[in-house]
């Protein structure tokens, strides 16, 4: 299953307030407790600050608060996740770990986008199909009903590459060689830290329409989390970035 789960954080929306206000020489503190049983809170003048920051694009200040999350999810997403700009990742390495891989599924196969060079469409239902090789290069797809399920060919060569991985290792092979038979389906975990503006990137570009299923998965995750660790930030930083 692809999770991220909450690690750490430092810092909050008060930490975005006084690291703007300190050009001026200025602090501010939480309002005490409110009617609705809140332990504090930002008084409005400091939400219109937060606001004002990010409508204008005046990001460093939220580059002093931080949050980690552990982030579990297939090699495939992990790849397309860690390039995201200002983001510490340490992710586990298969040059040490040598445990049975776990192998990740999709529930449901969507269809290639029809007017795009990445992106999904629709689904497709893999099951009434089975892929033949015909070639090196070329495939031809046959109805299931002559040649079995489809799902019973990817299970069986997913079920292989475990197997020789195993098999790889039992022979002695060193682990950072070994892993080179497992498949992009792999789960992998890592740990994922960084400021409150960098992770608001990441969400902004991974919650849009067109981006990958799975990473946006992730990105829902985050996003949640990110919103009740740091409200006012959050929120304003979200809303603001399409706007010029």
């Amino acid at each position: 299953m692809i999770k991220a789960t909450y690690i750490d954080h430092m810092g909050s929306d008060l930490s975005v307030v006084n690291a703007a206000r300190v050009s001026f020489g200025k602090k501010s503190d939480w309002i005490p407790r409110v009617h609705n049983g809140e332990a504090k809170r930002l008084s409005q003048k400091d939400t219109k600050l937060i606001n004002y920051l990010a409508k204008h694009k005046h990001i460093s200040p939220f580059g002093h608060a931080f949050a980690s999350f552990h982030v579990k999810a297939p090699l495939f997403v992990h790849a397309q996740l860690v390039k995201h700009k200002f983001l510490r990742v340490n992710t586990i390495s298969r040059r040490y770990v040598d445990s049975e891989p776990e192998l990740f599924c999709p529930d449901v196969w969507r269809g290639r986008s029809v007017d795009k060079k990445q992106g999904s469409t629709g689904e497709v239902k893999v099951e009434d199909y089975m892929p033949v090789l015909i070639s090196s290069n070329k495939s031809t797809v046959i109805p299931s009903d002559e040649f079995g399920n489809t799902w019973d060919v990817i299970e069986d060569q997913l079920d292989g590459a475990l197997a020789l991985y195993d098999a790889l290792l039992k022979m002695n092979v060193a682990p950072e060689q070994a892993r080179m038979v497992l498949p992009q389906s792999m789960m992998t975990e890592w740990y994922w830290s960084g400021s409150l503006d960098a992770f608001a990137d990441m969400c902004n570009l991974r919650l849009k329409d067109d981006t990958q299923h799975e990473t946006t998965l992730v990105a829902e995750q985050i996003d949640q989390i990110m919103l009740d660790l740091f409200p006012v930030s959050w929120q304003a930083l979200m809303e603001n970035d399409n706007e010029d």
